[in-house]
């Protein structure tokens, strides 16, 4: 019997609480007790915010241009989207690449 599991709410007699009851899983601790890895489900990686604004502009640039492709027989509405899809993805690899390039940018961490 473990002193830990004693209940003291009861102060004539105490409650002993059953320690082979299970816990339910929840959501997200079945994604971890099923992961060949569980190292993989908890990683983060720190991407610096020119980066992330990088492939943001890219993949909005994309879709933008995709639909712009879809829209065949409105001409001001085709161009117009994808004027705008391929300025966003030009942003985009600027705001992607701009930290390699440039080191002394604001924004860009500085190992010294």
């Amino acid at each position: 019997m473990l002193v830990s599991k004693i209940n003291i709410t009861n102060t004539k007699y105490p409650v002993f609480e059953n320690v082979n009851q299970e816990k339910k899983e929840t959501f997200l601790e079945k994604f971890h007790s099923c992961a060949k890895n569980s190292a993989d489900m908890t990683d983060t990686i720190l991407v610096p915010r020119t980066i992330f604004k990088g492939y943001l502009g890219i993949m909005l640039g994309t879709t933008l241009v995709t639909l712009g492709g879809l829209f065949n027989k409105h001409i001001k509405t085709k161009t117009a989207l994808m004027t705008t899809g391929l300025i966003a993805s030009l942003y985009g690899t600027y705001a992607f690449v701009r930290p390699f390039v440039i080191k002394d940018v604001p924004g860009v961490a500085n190992n010294k």
